[in-house]
């Protein structure tokens, strides 16, 4: 069979599947770094999970996953058999996260098509050599040598069936989900893990390979199997188990007579004495074969056998369910077909998500196209009806972004964790004592954000680790008894997100920075140092090749990291925001969109061109006189609102339009606030409140500073949509 066996199709799920398996050992591991030593459950868990990665690597034909998996398998085998104590946890934490390093490298060379050639033979023997350190005697209670746990590969599936006194038969019965892809693959990692153990096996579809639509077949009917081994319920549990495939397992041992019968149970009775051992039930059925009385003998009446049932259908998986046991009786299996439940959640190909934001996207575009129609202002039309169905459809469009922005949404949890990892790895290089804290992993971001945050969080994080947190002798010096702490939080507010990345530190050193920015020449001469407040100070660690660190480590003193931050934050409509307390530690706060898709925006118009800006940033709008407004002899232009003064930001001078409004008194104010700072934007006119698609700003034109991107209104026309970040700056 193996020659005729196609991979092909079954990549895509071997890796999703082994990502997830990854990311929860990833998870399980750094939650318990800290503690003494793995909690049983958590033995238990990185077992199955590099029991499952190892075998369907086998299927795979990966041999470097496979070795490298089954050999960390065979330490969580010693350490769930044995429970020694003498285990140096933080060193089998660091083995566990060196095979997941491996895995995931040689997950991203077959993603990539590239050769899975990566060299385990150090980290095996590492894990070798670990495993004699924990072994000692290597012995149970009763003094026998404790069980290895070999894997040798079976030369084909069905094993001659040689059963002994301690042989025990089984039937198994497996249903998925129904939205299961591909779910003879998901039978075929079932069977395969079966093999180590059994003597006999059969199953039912049993052409679960070479046909495809087997997988129908399974998900209708169930997957059926017949296991001759040496073994116990609960260890045929420990290979099967519920999972997101798996929506039930169902194990009945039987007797020898009845698993010769293989999967034809139609002559037989549903009922299954659980209670009784298979000598006892032999034994039964014997006594009523005897008791059968000759053909036309009649009986009393009150001992006449019940009339024998019709035949039933094959049994199909779920189909049992156990009574409750009364007195004196003993527990059977019933017929009782439960209600399918329906499934919470499936898996999506990323890019049908991103395709379909664009159809909606267009769909929103050509929604303002016909709402805005030139034609629909002509006078003498009667429009009630089309207003009323323009209405609905709005209601249903606007529904319709709502559900696919939903959709888009994904946790904070997996990107923190990466930073868990960071922290760990960079504190324990560093000798550094260091506390890792998650606040607000859970709120949901979009899937687009995540991957342009992952980047400079981690840099963020990494500048934490080693620039920002002393080392313990100098908090020991410095008065300091807590541990180096490094906390990473978020939360959402008026449609932005905010993460925070916190350490207990020593802070930044005001002196130090305006020292190297002065000897950088990027001081104004004209401004006094002392009239730098601290943000602006703290600012300057963001520019390209500035670096306060003496000594160039592994990680920081580059003068790289901090512009690659801000750059990333800002393509994104993000900004950076530093505050520091000498002595106690720094805070990196990100504001960045939730969405890169569809906005809330006010479209206006200056000269000839339209302009978009994001309602959240406006705070109102100010019609102005001219003598409300104040001229500096440089230039600059300040408005007086209610006893505070702003300054005022021309639309139509900043960036050298044609045509467009002098006069304050015939124009508009919009008041825009970022952070703590505020501006006043004079525009020509204001057109009105629309949802707008992000288009980015096409490769062949020049990135000009205040502009974020493009989008199609109504008419066809193109606005350009402001950065207010870049315009107050």
């Amino acid at each position: 069979m193996a020659e005729d066996f196609n991979t092909d199709g079954m990549l895509d799920m071997y890796l999703f599947e082994n990502e997830q398996l990854l990311e929860q050992l990833q998870e399980t591991v750094l939650e318990q770094k800290d503690a003494e030593c793995f909690d049983e459950d958590s033995i238990n868990e990185i077992f199955r999970t590099m029991h499952t990665i190892k075998g369907s690597s086998g299927i795979m034909m990966f041999d470097n996953i496979t070795a490298v998996s089954h050999k960390l398998e065979d330490v969580f085998f010693f350490l769930r058999e044995s429970h020694p104590d003498n285990v140096p946890h933080l060193q089998l934490v660091e083995h566990v996260l060196e095979v997941e390093d491996f895995i995931s490298s040689e997950m991203e060379k077959i993603r990539n098509g590239d050769e899975v050639d990566g060299d385990a033979t150090d980290i095996i023997a590492g894990l070798d050599e670990f495993l004699k350190q924990i072994k000692g005697e290597g012995t149970t209670e009763d003094g026998k040598p404790l069980p290895e746990n070999k894997h040798e590969e079976p030369k084909q599936f069905y094993i001659a069936p040689v059963a002994s006194n301690e042989s025990r038969f089984y039937k198994i019965y497996l249903t998925f989900y129904p939205e299961t892809e591909m779910a003879n693959v998901h039978a075929y990692k079932t069977v395969y893990a079966l093999k180590e153990i059994a003597e006999d096996l059969l199953y039912s579809p049993d052409d679960i390979i070479s046909d495809e639509k087997s997988a129908d077949v399974i998900i209708e009917e169930g997957f059926r199997i017949l296991l001759q081994a040496q073994c116990t319920e609960e260890e045929i549990r420990d290979i099967i188990g519920v999972g997101y495939d798996i929506q039930k397992v169902d194990v009945f041992e039987c007797g020898a007579q009845e698993f010769l019968q293989g999967f034809d149970f139609s002559d037989h009775d549903v009922e299954i004495d659980l209670d009784s051992t298979v000598e006892e039930i032999e034994e039964k059925a014997s006594v009523e074969a005897q008791s059968e009385k000759p053909e036309g003998e009649e009986e009393p009446e009150k001992e006449k056998e019940p009339e024998k049932k019709p035949a039933k259908p094959q049994i199909a998986p779920g189909d049992f369910v156990i009574k409750s046991k009364e007195p004196g009786k003993q527990k059977k299996l019933a017929r009782d077909r439960p209600k399918a439940e329906k499934a919470s959640f499936i898996s999506v190909n990323v890019k049908k998500m991103d395709q379909l934001m664009e159809l909606i996207g267009e769909l929103v575009i050509s929604e303002s196209v016909v709402l805005q129609n030139p034609d629909l202002k002509v006078p003498g039309l009667n429009l009630s009806r089309f207003n009323k169905a323009a209405s609905q459809l709005s209601k249903i469009s606007t529904d319709l972004q709502n559900v696919i922005m939903s959709m888009r949404m994904v946790p904070l949890t997996n990107t923190f964790q990466k930073m868990n990892r960071i922290v760990f790895d960079v504190s324990r290089k560093l000798g550094k004592d260091i506390e890792f804290e998650m606040v607000g992993e859970h709120t949901e971001v979009d899937k687009n954000i995540i991957e342009h945050i992952s980047d400079p969080l981690m840099h963020l994080v990494r500048n934490a680790v080693d620039h920002g947190i002393e080392t313990n002798e100098e908090r020991l010096q410095s008065g300091k008894t807590e541990k180096g702490k490094v906390t990473l939080s978020a939360h959402t507010e008026a449609g932005k997100v905010w993460i925070c990345v916190q350490d207990n530190g020593k802070g930044l050193d005001r002196e130090k920075i305006l020292n190297k920015a002065r000897n950088q020449g990027l001081l104004d001469e004209s401004k006094p140092e002392s009239s730098y407040t601290d943000k602006e100070v703290y600012q300057f660690i963001t520019l390209p090749g500035f670096s306060t660190n003496e000594q160039v480590t592994e990680y920081s003193g580059r003068g790289v990291g901090m512009d690659v931050v801000v750059r990333n934050i800002q393509e994104i409509g993000g900004m950076l925001d530093i505050e520091s307390t000498p002595g106690f530690g720094s805070v990196m706060n990100l504001k960045i969109p939730l969405t890169l898709a569809i906005v809330d925006g006010i479209v206006m118009e200056t000269g000839e061109s339209s302009f978009v800006l994001e309602t959240g940033v406006i705070k109102e709008f100010v019609r102005v006189t001219e003598d409300m407004m104040i001229h500096e002899p440089n230039g600059e232009e300040y408005i007086m609102i209610r006893g505070e003064c702003f300054p005022v930001l021309r639309l139509g001078k900043r960036y050298g339009l044609k045509e467009y409004q002098s006069s304050v008194e015939n124009g508009m104010m919009l008041i825009l606030e970022v952070e703590d700072k505020k501006v006043s934007l004079f525009v020509d006119k204001l057109i009105g409140e629309q949802e707008i698609v992000v288009k980015p700003i096409p490769s062949y034109i020049k990135k000009v500073r205040g502009i974020s991107g493009c989008t199609q209104l109504g008419d066809g026309s193109i606005a350009l949509i402001l950065d207010p970040g870049g315009l107050i700056d």
